[in-house]
């Protein structure tokens, strides 16, 4: 395994590989690597030759105000993970290397970048899309690998890759779970006990809304009856919790259950005296 910093060592690395004919899968990361990250890895390996994995906390994605300094760094143990699970390469680019002093461009992405999480943290997809533009561009893959628990962003940029004509093929690893069913999370490192405990919640509260329209409940009741039941169980807000067809994330019409759907939910879950924003998501 090699782990380069450069954009230069990077695209030697990569015209090697093709040099062999081998087809290149990219499994893009802001590093604290955990189960979640690997299992992103080892589908990885299912579509191609060589698995490049990025390690960038990217700045353009944070608003003022979020947890960009607190955010965790562990490179050392990520890297170590990543040497078991047989990557061959690791990009860790600097940030001053991303964005010089002279970045002037945006990329924007409308329809399913619009909404939900938007409503709550509106430069946040202007940032992913912005990074995941430039990683792709450096890294050239043929596939790549993201998770479904981000489940807007992975829409996003299937969106955006199909929009700019990128030859690159997205694939949407199944969100991996704790033995709890708490959807894992570089943040879930933040949590104390009492933390963790009311994290775990969540999906059973998401899971008994999609039972509920199942049952044949209207979605408005559904959706509200799960924010009563997070507020009661303990949570301190919610951005949302919504029901979106799975892959225009449109609003349903009706307000019934006619095919198939997801469930989106974003919470603030207490922690001490602090608080840490927890999203999920369940297909119906």
């Amino acid at each position: 395994m090699k782990i380069v910093r450069t954009e230069r060592d990077l695209r030697n690395q990569i015209w090697s590989y093709r040099g062999s004919g081998d087809r290149i899968v990219f499994v893009p990361t802001m590093g604290a690597l955990h189960e979640g990250h690997l299992t992103l890895v080892r589908l990885a390996k299912q579509y191609g030759d060589r698995v490049v994995v990025s390690i960038f906390v990217n700045p353009t994605q944070f608003a003022p105000g979020e947890d960009l300094d607190a955010y965790p760094r562990t490179e050392k143990e990520d890297a170590r993970l990543l040497k078991a699970e047989g990557v061959d390469l690791i990009y860790v680019p600097d940030p001053q290397t991303m964005y010089d002093v002279h970045h002037a461009t945006e990329v924007k992405v409308g329809g399913v970048a619009k909404g939900l999480e938007t409503d709550h943290r509106p430069t946040f997809f202007d940032g992913v899309a912005l990074v995941v533009t430039k990683l792709f561009n450096r890294v050239q893959p043929d596939t790549a690998i993201f998770g479904e628990k981000d489940y807007q962003q992975l829409a996003t940029i299937r969106r955006l890759v199909e929009d700019l004509d990128m030859p690159i093929k997205i694939i949407g690893a199944p969100i991996a779970r704790d033995e709890h069913g708490l959807a894992l999370s570089s943040r879930n490192a933040y949590f104390d006990a009492d933390g963790l405990a009311l994290a775990r919640k969540l999906n059973v509260i998401m899971m008994k809304c999609a039972e509920d329209m199942r049952d044949g409940r209207h979605v408005d009741e559904a959706t509200d009856a799960a924010k009563r039941s997070l507020l009661v169980a303990g949570f301190s807000s919610i951005d949302y919790v919504e029901v979106r067809s799975p892959n225009s994330l449109t609003v349903l019409e009706g307000g019934y259950l006619n095919g198939p759907a997801r469930v989106l939910v974003a919470a603030h879950c207490p922690n001490g005296e602090s608080s840490v924003r927890l999203i999920d998501n369940f297909a119906v």
